[in-house]
């Protein structure tokens, strides 16, 4: 295994959103020098807050799919990109899907063009295992799955997936794809439908009304942010590079389980608005994980019902220090 360098930086896409600035963080305590772009679209400078006190911190923003961002890669000559900038809004992928494919697929081929072009030694590229597989015939789902995406947002994943190992091919550049579970935790976005959790944490904390699409048995595998990142930080070796790993717990959680343990956690009584199930909406998704624990000892550490308390405390946090102002 080659260790990564500590006299080369390491280059974090997606640097101020939700994974990538926990990513950021862990990595400046591991004593990596950090270089971290962001187009801002969707991520917020205050998660990078920590690490602006960093001496070794750089943000820069930038849109990856930039001929600026390909300048910026060969000025810094990384030793990994970590590359987590994406359109994650599945809804939005299906309403606008060539904008899907610009950020999504043009944007990660820029990244890897750019990591070739700085003599780089690794991406790490950030999958989704719950959208590349689609409707599995069975749980939880393996690596050897069909892929078989239902939207334009898994589609995209499904094709960075394939330049990762084209690149790798062609031009000897090591990657790894990590195709991650429903994650959750401190400072996700409790905006649009991506963030369940954060959603519904900051509505029962303010007692507004939640609601849940479909008859509530519908079931995510989620996975605390921290399991995650600590998921990216084993990678950076070699010994992943050349392959797909599920980061997962192997799991599936109802939304309705999940919404009652929300309450639970944040001590109040309340139930749900109960609303038609969302077109393409996938019935169930866990993810086995054993790969990557056999290949690195990676295991999930956080118990749902403990990652849930972590978030609340922070949401509850957030919404103080706000006045009263819900997170972002």
């Amino acid at each position: 295994m080659t260790p990564p360098s500590r006299t080369s930086p390491l280059l974090v896409t997606g640097a101020a959103g939700f994974i990538g600035s926990h990513l950021v963080d862990r990595l400046q305590q591991d004593g990596h020098e950090v270089v971290a772009v962001d187009d801002l679209s969707t991520g917020h400078l205050s998660n990078l807050a920590e690490a602006s006190r960093h001496p070794s911190f750089r943000f820069v923003e930038l849109d990856i799919t930039s001929a600026e961002f390909r300048a910026l890669v060969n000025r810094v000559r990384p030793d990994v990109v970590m590359h987590l900038a994406a359109q994650m809004d599945v809804r939005k992928s299906v309403a606008d899907p060539l904008h899907d494919a610009h950020v999504n697929v043009v944007g990660t081929v820029n990244v890897l063009e750019a990591a070739v072009r700085a003599g780089s030694r690794k991406v790490v590229f950030a999958s989704s295992g719950g959208t590349v597989y689609g409707q599995p015939t069975s749980l939880p789902i393996r690596e050897d799955a069909p892929l078989l995406p239902s939207s334009p947002y898994g589609a995209a994943k499904v094709a960075g997936e394939c330049y990762v190992g084209m690149y790798a091919r062609l031009h000897g550049l090591a990657g790894t794809s990590l195709a991650l579970g429903n994650v959750y935790g401190p400072r996700q976005d409790p905006h649009g439908e991506a963030g369940v959790v954060s959603i519904f944490a900051r509505a029962l904390t303010t007692g507004a009304q939640t609601t849940i699409f479909g008859d509530g048995s519908s079931a995510r595998d989620y996975i605390y942010v921290d399991d995650v990142v600590d998921a990216f930080v084993r990678c950076l070796g070699d010994a992943t590079s050349g392959s797909r790993f599920n980061v997962g717990t192997g799991i599936a959680t109802s939304v309705g389980e999940l919404h009652r343990l929300l309450t639970t956690t944040c001590g109040v009584q309340a139930s749900p608005v109960m609303a038609p199930a969302r077109p393409g909406e996938l019935q169930a998704v866990s993810l086995d994980s054993s790969a990557l624990t056999d290949r690195t000892g990676w295991r999930p550490s956080v118990p749902l019902r403990d990652g849930l308390k972590q978030t609340v405390a922070w949401v509850r946090s957030a919404i103080d220090s706000s006045g009263g102002q819900t997170p972002h």
